[in-house]
């Protein structure tokens, strides 16, 4: 079960496609983070959902969201997905120790080892301010980005 709205964010450290280490509290420090759990670099239903979302940066900005994908890819195989698709935002590789943050977020698929299609936003005071996740084989819509974005306070 992916965490629910007040529970403490879990920090992390992981790499990002380019192989820059990424650290949660570190972005907070910027303002609110959404972290988007994909299963897997390159599939059909993760790439159109991770186009839609670079599509719809601005949603994000309005509220001074920082936008942060994660799949348990390898660094490589995030850095060709995201050069290949034109994608704008971190990809952050949740590969070693597999899946731990997806883990840590209620977001791995323990059948698959893959991380479900789930989306936690973090609040600036390191506590989630709203989370969804949609079925297998099911694309998050952008309103339910909206709604979880419009759940932060404004800045």
């Amino acid at each position: 079960m992916v965490l629910a709205a007040g529970a403490a964010a879990p920090d992390f450290a992981l790499s990002d496609q380019y192989g820059s280490e990424t650290v949660l509290s570190d972005l907070l420090r910027d303002g609110p983070v959404a972290l988007v759990f994909v299963p897997f670099a390159f599939s059909r239903i993760c790439t159109s959902e991770f186009a839609e979302l670079s599509a719809h940066v601005d949603l994000f900005a309005e509220r001074s969201v920082q936008l942060v994908g994660i799949t348990v890819d390898s660094v490589w195989t995030l850095r060709a997905w995201a050069e290949q698709e034109g994608f704008s935002f971190p990809i952050l590789s949740d590969f070693w120790p597999h899946g731990e943050v997806a883990r840590a977020y209620g977001a791995l698929d323990e059948r698959t080892g893959a991380a479900a299609r789930a989306t936690v936003v973090v609040g600036r005071d390191g506590r989630v301010a709203a989370s969804f996740a949609s079925g297998a084989g099911e694309a998050r819509p952008l309103a339910a980005y909206r709604e979880a974005v419009s759940a932060l306070p404004r800045a």
